[in-house]
């Protein structure tokens, strides 16, 4: 796996991408940040040796490399999930190519699907911690010892600094950012109501089918990270409505505007 990974950034080199200084992961609808920025190098995931390729129709796959409000920054738009049939270690490889090729601060985004029933559709949530409920985890097998410790911490797994400039982002913007738990589960089916009711018993605001295991590496990596969450559809289970995907992509779509906004805000003061 390490050799993988020197061989992916040696490749990002080569093509031009030699000093990033903050990585942006941006999820389910989220990709139009990527038209904020002054872009240097641009990549087909399919072009990348050695990296998974997205099959999520909602997910560009596209590597952005350029400038944004002053920093170089390295934009993944559309991850990869478990339920794509890809291990932990393939849908975790970007976050550690981003950190050898010099990322100092990750960004990340995602779709949820609120348990908090304070919580509607549109809104924006810090994750502040997550409830790892995956089957696998992306630090099984040899620790990379180059990379970080056999047993990292993760008793604070969201950077202080860049949920405080967040939260102080959010403020000057008048943007509305809750404060909560993300719950991670395969997928990729939705959940059932008792799911529900689980999940929100054991302390989740959220439930959604990535990020966590990014967030896992970034911190065995010592990558300081912080990720939002963008409620595209409300669970609650006596009052559960089917989900469609048109719908979490309408609603998503929508929350981006203030999405950008923040992270913007956040890039230019970081």
């Amino acid at each position: 796996m390490f050799e993988t990974i020197n061989e992916v950034a040696a490749f990002l080199r080569s093509k031009g991408i030699t000093s990033p200084d903050t990585g942006i992961v941006l999820g389910t609808g989220l990709g139009k940040l990527v038209n904020e920025i002054e872009i240097e190098v641009s990549l087909d995931y399919a072009d990348i040796p050695n990296f998974p390729v997205s099959t999520v129709e909602s997910h560009h796959g596209k590597l952005i490399y350029g400038n944004l409000l002053g920093h170089k920054v390295l934009a993944m738009q559309g991850r990869f999930h478990i339920y794509e049939g890809y291990s932990l270690q393939q849908v975790t490889l970007p976050i550690r190519v981003m950190k050898v090729l010099g990322v100092k601060w990750l960004l990340l985004s995602n779709a949820a699907g609120a348990i908090n029933k304070t919580y509607g559709k549109g809104d924006l949530m810090l994750l502040d911690d997550h409830i790892n409920l995956l089957p696998a985890n992306p630090l099984t097998g040899k620790n990379i010892d180059e990379l970080g410790p056999r047993f990292p911490d993760m008793s604070c797994p969201y950077s202080p600094v860049l949920n405080n400039l967040m939260t102080n982002s959010a403020h000057d913007l008048n943007i509305t950012l809750h404060h909560g738990v993300y719950a991670v589960v395969a997928g990729p089916n939705l959940e059932a109501r008792a799911e529900y009711r689980y999940l929100g018993m054991i302390g989740a605001d959220v439930v959604g089918m990535s990020t966590v295991p990014e967030v896992i590496i970034a911190n065995h990596m010592g990558l300081p990270c912080a990720a939002v969450s963008v409620i595209t559809d409300l669970c609650d289970p006596d009052n559960l409505v089917p989900a469609r995907l048109e719908d979490i992509l309408e609603t998503a779509a929508k929350a981006e505007v203030q999405l950008i906004r923040l992270f913007k805000n956040v890039i230019q003061n970081l």
